[in-house]
């Protein structure tokens, strides 16, 4: 989402573990806590994978340099460990490390973005945009609607925004999985109507590709 509400950020590890109980889908991920470990668990999962450092006082990983890309083997997995250490304790000298999440690394598809906050007036609300990643806040390509819907109304979310041209095959381009799109919002909904504790949901980027969507990063802001 564009900006932030007061409250408790949940890491990244307890927000997948909260989603992953409704069925939303993520990359394979495991935790190290030492740089061999990282080596070890990252050949279990496969290469290439991304490596992602775990702290309760690091929101913004990628400003530490919290966050390496396409790793493709287990000697750039240990290089990997020692920058990103090395990074996180110059830039942020006080902050608890955890350990690294090491993750899939899923290329390809469009990224969309799926959120929810709650409306200090109208309650939880959930949000659609057409365009994720980098581009939310550039592009502004967004819809909302008051949580929670159901698939009809998750599908004219969707078709309110100039992304979803993109998604439906625009000019030849090869369709994404609009029916897992629609059920993929009416869960984040549904979640943001249970969870009163939730303040701010964001799923960022979600990648879909023509039979499938994968959430790539998520957070969950609750009340203190």
């Amino acid at each position: 989402m564009a900006h932030e509400r007061k409250g408790r950020p949940l890491t990244e590890v307890e927000t997948k573990s909260l989603l992953e109980q409704y069925g939303i889908p993520f990359p394979k991920r495991a935790i190290a806590k030492t740089r061999e470990e990282a080596i070890k668990k990252s050949r279990e999962i496969g290469f290439p994978i991304v490596m992602k450092i775990l702290s309760p006082d690091i929101i913004h990983k990628t400003d530490v340099g919290g966050v390496i890309l396409d790793i493709k083997n287990e000697e750039e997995v240990g290089k990997a460990w020692d920058q990103m250490m090395q990074s996180v304790k110059q830039k942020a000298p006080s902050a608890r490390i955890e350990g690294v999440l090491l993750e899939e690394m899923i290329k390809g598809g469009y990224e969309v973005i799926i959120g929810g906050l709650r409306d200090p007036v109208f309650g939880p609300v959930v949000m659609f945009g057409g365009l994720g990643g980098i581009y939310v806040e550039l592009f502004e390509d967004v819809a909302f609607r008051l949580a929670p819907v159901d698939e009809r109304e998750a599908e004219e979310m969707m078709k309110e925004t100039k992304g979803y041209q993109i998604l439906a095959g625009y000019r030849g381009m090869e369709r994404g999985d609009i029916e897992a799109l629609k059920k993929l919002i009416v869960k984040v909904s549904q979640i943001m109507n249970k969870h009163e504790e939730i303040l701010e949901l964001d799923l960022n980027p979600v990648r879909v590709f023509p039979n499938r969507v994968v959430v790539l990063d998520a957070k969950c802001i609750v009340a203190r």
